[in-house]
């Protein structure tokens, strides 16, 4: 059950970064993360409220402890938001995706190390075949005048990679049960209070660093798919986190077959937003979902 939520949440996922890319063209940065993380936190205040009020809410109220690492969380994950969402504005989404790819090889290297994870050989042919994609993608973006180790939005793109695979990493221990050495937390309680906490931080980001310089930036407009970014992120998130919490899940998998959401926003982005050299990039997608394959083989077998 929980590979197919993976594979749910991935295609949510997809929607999300189209939405996002969308959003973000000729626009400011940091109020659209504030009313992404605002909205999204809006979704679980009632829930929150209920967890106060009444004896049977869906969710635990918590103590300092939980709540201190759940904190912990919101930083991790809002400070790849930041990178992410500046990187995702400056570069194309057919490039975006893929390098996003990376996330679960770094979150894989870290489950090996840490959590004693072991990978079968249909699952290390994934690995592989989406690492080879990567090296492709950097060769052919040379065409667009995209050096990777010159471009400082791919350097932002790279750090939320590293980010988003720390935040992987970390919820494995937040969500896995206490006997495998985890914290046991509740999903819902972990995905709704790191969106109230990300909210409160971006709200101090806005009025200490945006505002004394909106006038010397790029203008704020406000656009409607602003609004979508939230509700398809909090639904990826929802099928992520009750995929990581069901029983013989491995945080290197669920991780890999997420990043299968490039399918969508690479369609996007070659008919929606015309981006070129199109050819290269798709052969570097078909090797990425040829991964996704391997790793679902592997998995179920």
């Amino acid at each position: 059950m929980w590979i197919l939520l993976a594979f749910l949440s991935a295609a949510l996922l997809g929607c999300y970064d189209v939405f996002k890319k969308t959003s973000l063209k000729d626009n400011a940065v940091l109020p659209v993360l504030m009313i992404n993380t605002v909205v999204c936190a809006l979704f679980f205040v009632p829930l929150i409220v209920q967890s106060f009020v009444a004896a049977d809410g869906v969710m635990p109220v918590g103590d300092m402890r939980t709540h201190g690492f759940v904190f912990v969380k919101s930083i991790i994950v809002l400070s790849s938001w930041v990178c992410g969402y500046f990187a995702m504005k400056h570069l194309p989404l057919t490039i975006v995706g893929p390098i996003n790819a990376t996330r679960p090889v770094m979150t894989l290297v870290g489950a090996l190390l840490i959590f004693g994870e072991r990978l079968n050989l249909w699952q290390w042919a994934g690995v592989v075949l989406a690492l080879v994609s990567i090296y492709l993608l950097s060769c052919s973006s040379k065409r667009e005048g995209i050096r990777f180790a010159h471009n400082r939005w791919v350097v932002f793109l790279v750090a939320a990679a590293i980010l988003g695979a720390t935040s992987g990493l970390y919820d494995k221990h937040l969500l896995s049960p206490e006997e495998m050495g985890g914290l046991g937390l509740d999903s819902m309680f972990v995905q709704g209070w790191y969106n109230v906490y990300q909210a409160l931080l971006m709200t101090i980001v806005i009025l200490s660093i945006w505002l004394p310089i909106r006038r010397k930036s790029t203008p704020f407009q406000w656009r409607w798919s602003i609004l979508f970014i939230s509700l398809f992120l909090t639904a990826a998130d929802m099928a992520y986190f009750y995929a990581l919490s069901e029983p013989g899940a491995m945080i290197s998998v669920v991780s890999m077959v997420r990043r299968s959401s490039v399918v969508v926003s690479f369609l996007f982005g070659a008919f929606y937003f015309r981006e070129k050299n199109l050819r290269a990039k798709a052969f570097d997608l078909v090797l990425i979902m040829l991964g996704m394959l391997c790793l679902y083989i592997g998995t179920t077998s």
